[in-house]
Order: C-alpha cells, then structure tokens, then sequence
C-alpha cells in the first residue's frame, strides 16, 4: 500500500460538558483548568447554539469546553490514554467495537477525570469527558485495524 493512502489518526478531541456551568461561572472554570491539565493546551469554551427553556438555557451560554490535538500532543494523549488511563477504568472489559461512526472515526466517553494521574480526586466536581479520534481511514474496518495497531484496547466480542 502507498504510505500516503494508508490509513493516519489526524486528530483528537476531547470534550466537557458542563450542566450547572449556566447557573455557576465556578463549575465550567473547575472543568478548564482539568481539561488543560489532562490536554496539555488550554480549551475552547463552547457555547450553547439556541435557547431550550426545559434546560434553562439561552443562546450564546457558556455549557462546555473542548480540545483538540494534533501532532505530537496527540500522539503523547493516545499513549497516556491507553497505557495509563484505560487500564484505571473501573470494571474495564475493553471499548466497544459499536463506537464507530461508519466514516473510520471512533468515539468513547469517559465517567470522571478522576482516572487521569494529573487530576487529584479531593470529592470536587466530576466531569465525564467524550473522546473522539479523527481517522482518515475510509470505513470502520480500516478505522478499527489502525486504532488496534496503535493499542487501543477493543473488547473481544465483536457487536453488530
């Protein structure tokens, strides 16, 4: 196969969604300084796209933040994140092989920060974060081949 049709991980993204961020500044601000810890780069702060009443929230609110990398800090997460982080998982059996969003890209959501070595868990606030790894692989099968190379732990049972 020619190197550059081959398959690369071009990016991960890393997201936070914070619910009380609309009713307290401290909450979302608690989430960046993790998000920053876990990312190495400091976040974007996202911003709800309309109003929904039932949420108590208006357009333009600060809800979330997010990262993306690149490059070498990419690379240096997906290392942490399966040698160190995965494996701190509570009942941990592997990733589901379902993830995957039919275009060679693959997305897992985490229930705490806690399991990051950066974040000391003192009973703060808990976040869940989504992690989402941008492939240029074409189809899942290809997608998943190059993420298992790279060492992400996938659970044996495959999941139709």
């Amino acid at each position: 196969m020619n190197d550059l049709a081959r398959p690369k991980i071009t990016k991960i993204v890393v997201s936070m969604g914070v619910k009380q961020a609309a009713q307290d500044r401290k909450k979302l601000d608690l989430a960046l300084a993790d998000l920053t810890k876990i990312a190495g780069q400091r976040p974007v702060v996202s911003r709800a796209k309309k109003s929904i009443a039932g949420f108590r929230l208006r357009e333009g609110m600060e809800i979330g933040c997010f990262v993306t990398l690149r490059r070498k800090r990419m690379r240096h997460f997906l290392e942490r994140l399966v040698r160190i982080v995965l494996p701190r998982v509570r009942d941990f059996r592997g990733l589901r092989n379902a993830s995957f969003d039919g275009r060679g890209n693959y997305s897992f959501g985490l229930v705490e920060q806690g399991v990051f070595p950066e974040i000391q868990s003192d009973g703060g606030v808990v976040h869940g974060m989504n992690v989402t790894i941008v492939t240029t692989a074409g189809n899942d099968v290809d997608a998943r081949t190059l993420l298992a190379a790279a060492g992400v732990p996938f659970a044996h049972k495959i999941e139709r």
